[in-house]
């Protein structure tokens, strides 16, 4: 049996919050004894200094914790979970930019990785010069890279601005020459995190095509991306990343239901953070009580508490309700609301879903707090989930299965009176 790409065994990152008090050159001396003598310096030397410049005692973080997996030679394999889940830290330490704290990663191959925008470019050189020294970096040959620079270039739609210093592209110019780049040259594993999401929807598609085509030529990939379609449409297993623990790989939709909570006993009707950042809480009641079944035929309500301090001008709160399928089916936000716009001081936010809205099944609800200028400010995956019940007397001579969808029956409006033009049909215009 021939070698996997990657394999993974134990792999373990820890990372310590706040920064080692060593301000004096006793400081210094004490921590290289330490290290001299293979310690964790860091324990005993006992403090650290915060922003605040408190001494506190030292706080361990686990970004990833005992991760183990397999992935052969021309698998395209998803990665998927939460923020702070440990995928960031999971594909830089592939990459080699970051060492683990245990455990071993073993590379078959050269790797091409997309990590964040304007990864591996230097802002002083122009596009022609970095695609040539990112090529460099990854092993590749002149005569190679003169082979695909002129596909680089198409790929990446900036050819007039070739030799424009980089330091002066938008953040979509980035990503279209990064992933050209890392697309392009021929290295035998491609990492690529979430960067996608800063291109236009054309580029995006562009660029799942592209991968689909590198996994049938038979490279390795590994694609981070909160876009659960694009991972549904790529790759046929996925690994899922919780609280830095995985599991998988599994069949990508086997993974999906895991990830948006709908595993039996997942359902939960509350969030609440032990840390407020940005949401503070989140419940869904129906008729005034806690629930994670709720009557179709009846509303009922989300309320998302807020942090003291975080809502200011130019915030606003979005919602997100995914179907068990992964598939977002509705997207709204409190910007929508003229009466909330007006005083978006306030620190909660109440929001009603109508009787028969949805249709019967189970769902789950993200949060999100963004800002016009700062962008995302905080994030919770899946804070709630709930199933919807086929309650009304009209299932018992219709049975749920006939009504085809997400959204319920019921959405819909009817009317008995005629329409607004003859039989002959509406009028036409000249």
């Amino acid at each position: 049996m021939t070698e996997p790409a990657i394999s993974v065994r134990g792999l373990s990152k820890q990372y310590r919050l706040g920064t080692i008090n060593r301000h004096t050159l006793s400081d210094e001396i004490t921590y290289l004894y330490h290290k001299l003598l293979g310690r964790d310096a860091a324990e005993h030397m006992g403090t650290v200094r915060h922003d605040s410049m408190s001494l506190e005692t030292a706080n361990i973080f686990w970004a990833l914790k005992d991760v183990s997996f397999d992935i052969q030679a021309g698998e395209i394999i998803g990665i998927m979970g939460g923020n702070g889940a440990g995928k960031s830290t999971l594909l830089k330490i592939l990459s080699q930019i970051t060492e683990p704290t245990e455990g071993e990663a073993i590379i078959n191959g050269r790797i091409g990785s997309l990590l964040e925008v304007g990864t591996g470019f230097h802002p002083e050189l122009s596009g022609r010069e970095n695609i040539y020294m990112n090529g460099t970096i990854l092993g590749m040959k002149r005569a190679e890279i003169n082979r695909r620079f002129d596909d680089i270039v198409e790929f990446s739609e900036i050819g007039k601005f070739l030799d424009t210093p980089v330091k002066r592209y938008s953040s979509g110019m980035y990503v279209r020459l990064a992933f050209a780049v890392a697309a392009h040259l021929e290295t035998e594993i491609l990492l690529i995190d979430e960067v996608l999401a800063v291109g236009d929807a054309k580029f995006q598609k562009k660029c799942i095509g592209k991968m689909d085509e590198a996994a049938h030529a038979g490279r390795t990939i590994l694609f981070v991306s909160h876009n659960l379609q694009a991972i549904r449409t790529l790759c046929p297993r996925s690994i899922l990343l919780t609280k830095g623990q995985s599991i998988g790989p599994i069949p990508t939709e086997e993974a999906l239901h895991h990830y948006v909570g709908f595993e039996e006993g997942g359902l939960h009707s509350s969030w609440k953070s032990a840390q407020p950042v940005g949401f503070a809480s989140a419940s869904l009641t129906q008729n005034g009580k806690q629930t994670t079944h709720v009557n179709m035929s009846q509303s009922f309500d989300i309320a998302m508490g807020l942090a003291d301090g975080v809502s200011e001008d130019s915030m606003h709160v979005s919602l997100q309700i995914v179907d068990e399928q992964g598939f977002v089916i509705h997207h709204s936000a409190d910007l929508f609301e003229r009466e909330l716009r007006d005083r978006n001081r306030c620190n909660h936010r109440l929001v009603t879903i109508p009787a028969y809205a949805l249709a019967a099944g189970r769902y789950a609800l993200s949060i999100l707090i963004w800002h016009r200028n700062r962008g995302i400010l905080d994030e919770v995956m899946n804070a709630l989930s709930w199933d919807v019940i086929a309650d009304d007397a009209i299932f018992t001579q219709y049975p749920p299965a006939v009504w085809k969808g997400v959204t319920g029956p019921g959405l819909l409006i009817w009317h008995s009176q005629s329409p607004p033009f003859g039989s002959d049909g509406p009028e036409r215009g000249i």
